[in-house]
């Protein structure tokens, strides 16, 4: 019997030191979840106020349901900026509480960085926001004019144990699209900013996430503007939440480190998921995955929407506001084909209204406007202030240049790479892959045409002043543009011009007083045309070497309002019409 009772014992032991060798070779295992938005541009809400009408394909409320099914208590919530500009929210910019921080207060954010669009209003705006987030804001490259931080460069947070070191960083270029407001401010290296945070952080912390208003890749050809360079240069970070370019990156990894990015207006929520180990060193990632929820899926949070309702409310009122009447027909006829359109291959009398304003408050002799909206317009009627937000959706202040004739052709040839090189057998005209449509700008105050049969760099032909006389290279105007064109193209060596070869700046911020150039739109109407306006245009531009057979060409117009042919665009759906309709793709499309 004692034998029986001495073996049972022993194996007892062997089971109980069995298991104890077991535990120690599978370490204890922790699941972290970040979820990550970026660039929602005002869309606190399922409604367009801009167009006046619901918009389900993303919000914040929206959001607010996915995150409500998703969040664990292993979860990090970021955003990457681009928050309050858009969606007409210029309307909250004096409130205590700004729409889009009251519902990412409600939301429980734990960190949120700033965007290039944040210092659209000016620093002391931006930090009245800044003061109103709950979450932990990060910017470690912008610097104040007596060398402090706006704000931290990084936060440690903990959860059940681990360390995550988050680190937030800007695009360098703000110090280019708003030079105004960030007058005596220092915008540094980014790359450089990181590597210096992590350096003295990365012994403390188990996790190191980085999160950048910065696409993946570099911008405007200028170093240190990409995350991809952040991750070459910092192989540490365990993930990189990039932002700014609208544009859904799953998952890519660069030089070890995963890649994340969203779309635009709350269309989408990256989810990535970090598998942590814990060995005698402390917490290291053992696997990582990621995915990107697509936001139409969900509804409204009700709890989040009740939130917000008053905003919501204020909005919309202001959003029909009437400002005047449009009367004589549209500023727009109605597209030929739907997916290309008018405004970007002919004058129309929506960009001479525009330009009529750029040129009347700025006194300048020539100006450039570029559509910002693919569907603006205004059709016959009243004109809700609504449509005048559509029309020119973005902060932009104007600003007066000095020009010479060279310089004008110099950048009007940069302009017109926007079109594909037509080609013999072409029945549509189409635009190059490579450049936005809110980089390409029609002008007022000169004649042209746009030879799209020559390549880039000799398109620009019969350029003259308004009474007939040729632009000579030696004349010297003035030119009223964007603070974005000026800034980000045209003051910049290298982009348009040769260093040694740049316009000079004359003014920036025309007009403080009014404001933006929707508002410049809006006191126009109200103030210059006493509430009324009428289509007026003067064709000064045209698109000509598109010699194709017109019969064929309104074949391909039928069939593509047909469904039978379809005109090419970007699976993201940003960029559209990259290549031309031909006789071939008719011939094809009959014979089926």
């Amino acid at each position: 019997m004692k034998r029986r009772v001495i073996a049972f014992l022993c194996a007892a032991v062997l089971v109980v030191l069995a298991g104890v060798a077991a535990a120690e070779t599978q370490p204890e295992t922790l699941e972290l979840q970040i979820l990550a938005t970026s660039d929602v541009h005002g869309q606190f809400s399922a409604w367009d106020y801009s167009l006046n009408q619901s918009n389900t394909a993303g919000s914040l409320t929206q959001i607010a349901s996915a995150i409500r099914e998703l969040r664990t208590e292993n979860t990090l919530l970021i955003d990457g900026g681009d928050t309050i500009q858009g969606n007409s929210n210029d309307i909250f910019l004096e409130d205590a509480l700004h729409p889009m921080a009251a519902a990412m207060n409600a939301m429980d954010y734990d960190v949120w960085v700033t965007g290039n669009h944040e210092y659209n209003y000016g620093v002391d705006t931006l930090k009245k926001v800044m003061n109103t987030q709950k979450a932990k804001v990060l910017v470690g490259n912008v610097y104040e004019p007596d060398g402090t931080a706006l704000a931290d460069g990084y936060t440690i947070i903990e959860k059940s144990g681990v360390k995550i070191g988050v680190i937030g960083m800007v695009s360098p270029l703000i110090a280019r699209w708003d030079a105004a407001n960030l007058a005596g401010y220092t915008v540094t290296d980014p790359v450089e900013e990181t590597r210096k945070i992590i350096d003295s952080i990365q012994d403390e912390t188990d996790v190191l996430i980085a999160v950048v208003h910065m696409g993946v890749e570099i911008e405007h050809d200028v170093p240190h503007t990409g995350a991809s360079e952040i991750a070459m240069e910092c192989p540490e970070l365990d993930l990189i939440v990039a932002a700014h370019t609208h544009t859904v990156v799953e998952g890519e990894e660069v030089n070890g480190v995963l890649i994340v990015e969203n779309k635009d207006a709350g269309r989408s929520l990256s989810q990535v998921k970090l598998t942590l180990e814990k060995n005698q060193d402390g917490w290291t990632v053992a696997s990582r995955s990621s995915v990107s929820y697509d936001i139409s899926a969900y509804p409204e949070d009700e709890e989040l929407a009740a939130l917000l309702s008053d905003y919501d409310q204020r909005a919309k009122e202001d959003a029909v506001s009437v400002v005047g009447k449009l009367v004589g027909g549209d500023l727009v006829s109605e597209n030929e084909i739907a997916d290309i359109p008018t405004a970007l291959i002919q004058d129309t009398p929506m960009m001479d209204f525009m330009n009529q304003v750029f040129l009347y408050y700025s006194g300048a002799d020539v100006s450039a406007v570029a559509l910002l909206s693919r569907d603006a317009g205004l059709r016959e009627g009243d004109i809700p202030k609504c449509s005048l937000s559509h029309m020119y959706k973005f902060s932009n202040t104007l600003y007066t240049l000095q020009m010479t004739g060279a310089q004008l052709k110099t950048y009007m040839e940069w302009n017109a790479k926007f079109y594909n090189q037509y080609q013999p057998g072409d029945l549509t005209v189409s635009f190059n892959p490579d450049v936005n449509t809110y980089n390409y700008d029609m002008f007022a105050g000169v004649n042209y045409e746009v030879n799209i049969a020559n390549p880039v760099g000799s398109r620009i032909e019969n350029l003259t002043w308004p009474d007939g006389t040729p632009v000579k290279p030696e004349d010297v105007f003035t030119i009223a543009v964007t603070n974005y064109r000026a800034n980000s193209h045209l003051l910049v060596p290298g982009v348009v011009f040769a260093e040694d070869d740049l316009p000079v700046l004359l003014e920036a911020d025309i007009r403080p007083d009014i404001g933006y150039i929707r508002d410049m739109l809006c006191d126009y109407i109200v103030h210059v045309k006493n509430g009324t306006i009428t289509p007026e245009v003067d064709n000064n531009w045209k698109i000509t070497g598109n010699d194709w057979d017109e019969a064929l060409h309104d074949q391909a117009v039928q069939l593509l309002a047909d469904g039978i042919l379809t005109i090419p665009q970007a699976k993201d759906g940003w960029l559209q019409n990259l290549c031309s309709i031909t006789e071939e793709d008719v011939r094809q499309a009959a014979g089926k």
